[in-house]
């Protein structure tokens, strides 16, 4: 195994993969959108969730550092439901959190505990055109005219490489992230295959440590690009405002159209891209117990 090789499953992001695995990387972007010089990457207690929900639903990178529970996402796709999704991820986190730190019993105490206060930040590098940037809001989508006793504010910040030149020169990895992934962008656009573009991406790179380590794991690279390309072009068969629960249009359909549904989609997905079943529903990010329902219905 070469230096620097990281054992997982590979079915991350690229982002995730860079700044959810190497604490000095992570601790560089921390700065970098904080404002902040830290030095001790030591610091940083990753508690990332694994496999939330299904599919895109899954939390990114989450980390602990000096009373702050920080939330990354990176999305190369817009979407303004982002603060609900941040919603139920931190959850989850804080259920953990509790679990590990007082014992979950302690809820029910009559002394006020202390928690980690929420930063929430997504990292967005997609094609749609979006301000260096903005803020996201749970709020927006509540329905009611009396003002709402929660909200969630989550911070977008545009990370193209060609968008936002200020961030880039306060973090390098960062820099050298986005700059890879706009010349894959770039190289697959003019019909080169995925496997090439990412390998004469990575050849072309700025000299430094992502560069390196990215060499160093460059099978695991071009699995994890594969996954993000097939996602998205599984968004599309499915329907980008369709997802796993069988909602359409609003309305939550009945649990055997819903599995009728699901078992459409990996047949779409199967059809898409000339794959097995199994391998369709790795790339729809199914939780083991969900492939074990369709197994023998697919």
């Amino acid at each position: 195994m070469s230096e620097g090789m990281v054992t997982r499953t590979y079915k991350d992001r690229l982002f995730v993969f860079i700044f959810g695995s190497r604490k000095d990387w992570t601790l560089s972007l921390y700065n970098a959108v904080n404002g902040t010089e830290y030095t001790d990457p030591e610091a940083i207690e990753y508690n990332t969730l694994k496999d939330v929900i299904y599919m895109s639903m899954k939390n990114d990178v989450s980390f602990l550092m000096l009373g702050v529970m920080n939330m990354w996402e990176q999305q190369s796709t817009f979407n303004p439901n982002l603060p609900l999704r941040f919603f139920i991820y931190l959850a989850r986190l804080y259920e953990e959190y509790i679990t590990n730190v007082y014992g979950w019993e302690s809820i029910y105490r009559t002394r006020l505990l202390s928690l980690p206060t929420p930063k929430m930040v997504v990292f967005y590098n997609g094609e749609m055109d979006q301000p260096k940037e903005r803020f996201l809001r749970l709020s927006d989508a509540f329905s009611g005219t009396i003002a709402p006793d929660i909200d969630i504010s989550v911070r977008m910040i545009n990370i193209n490489y060609d968008s936002n030149r200020e961030i880039m020169k306060l973090c390098k990895p960062l820099s050298d992230y986005s700059w890879l992934v706009r010349e894959i962008r770039r190289l697959v656009s003019e019909g080169h295959v995925l496997d090439e573009a990412v390998a004469a991406a990575i050849n072309d790179m700025p000299e430094g440590e992502i560069r390196d380590f990215l060499i160093a794991n460059e099978s695991e690279v071009k699995t994890m690009m594969l996954t993000e390309y097939d996602e998205k072009a599984v968004l599309d068969v499915i329907g980008k405002d369709k997802y796993e629960d069988g909602l359409e249009d609003g309305q939550k359909k009945q649990k055997d159209e819903d599995d009728a549904d699901i078992i459409s989609s990996i047949h779409g997905v199967m059809n898409e891209f000339h794959i097995s079943a199994e391998r369709a529903m790795d790339i729809m990010r199914m939780s083991e117990g969900r492939k074990n329902r369709y197994r023998g219905k697919v």
